[in-house]
């Protein structure tokens, strides 16, 4: 129960995003097992992370459909839904809650949980942003920063923070991406760094964030990779895991054309 439960802590460098991809779906494995993480991570270089239905919808002979501005990026599926995500200037984290946890049962308190976190952590380092609340839109843009959640986190009418969940046999993997900075890739989303003047890093954020959101979601932390590193944190097993499902993360892009994704204002 909340209290006794214990969270492994992982921390990873920038590595490729197939890679990121199969650590998140080796560790909602290892949660239904009744191990819970919570793991901070980056991206080598710029690349597009599909939401889970929009991997499995069929372009040419089965072949993902994205833009043509990310044709030469590195595309990769996500267990979670949503839209598609460019990942670049950003700290990004997931959290996975084994069975028993009181939320569990409660997906959208978690949203709500771990995004309360991540906005007294920014407000501690000066950026006093909020959830979106009732000024959701509905939108079905392609990329994921473009649509209106009420959990959405915003600074500045603009959106900071995205997250999606998965759901396996009681265990819930949240993630999400906080945008730091600007990405050249996708330039109409300013970050943290553009709205309010603050530059944050990652080694900066990560003892922070991770005190706060085990503190929210009221789990005694098991400490693993406290500085960034490579997945210290995984078991001989896991890291095995990781390996042998990596390939099968990397989506082929198809050269069709999609309707070019408007930015609206929240």
């Amino acid at each position: 129960m909340p209290g006794t439960l214990t969270c492994r802590g992982l921390v990873d460098g920038p590595q490729p995003g197939t890679v990121n991809m199969a650590i998140d779906e080796v560790l909602l494995e290892s949660g239904v097992q009744g191990v819970s993480s919570l793991r901070f991570y980056q991206w080598d270089r710029p690349t597009v992370s599909l939401g889970h239905f929009q991997a499995v919808q069929s372009g040419e002979a089965g072949r993902a459909v994205v833009p043509p501005r990310f044709h030469s990026l590195p595309v990769v599926r996500r267990l979670s839904g949503g839209g598609a995500i460019l990942h670049d200037q950003e700290l990004t984290y997931s959290c996975v809650l084994a069975s028993g946890h009181e939320l569990t049962p409660n997906p959208v308190a978690l949203y709500d949980r771990i995004h309360q976190a991540i906005i007294d952590t920014l407000a501690e380092l000066g950026v006093a942003c909020r959830m979106r609340g009732d000024e959701a839109f509905a939108d079905q843009s392609f990329l994921c920063f473009s649509r209106g959640d009420a959990r959405d986190i915003v600074f500045r009418g603009h959106k900071i923070v995205g997250s999606a969940q998965r759901r396996r046999q009681g265990v819930i993997l949240q993630h999400g991406s906080l945008l730091l900075s600007r990405s050249a890739c996708a330039e109409e989303f300013p970050g943290i760094a553009e709205l309010s003047g603050v530059s944050l890093s990652a080694s900066q954020l990560i003892p922070l964030l991770r005190s706060r959101i085990l503190e929210q979601l009221q789990l005694t932390g098991r400490a693993a990779g406290q500085s960034l590193g490579q997945s210290a944190g995984l078991t001989p097993a896991e890291q095995a895991r990781v390996q042998a499902i990596t390939p099968a993360c990397a989506v082929t892009v198809s050269r069709a054309t999609l309707p070019v994704s408007k930015t609206t204002s929240p």
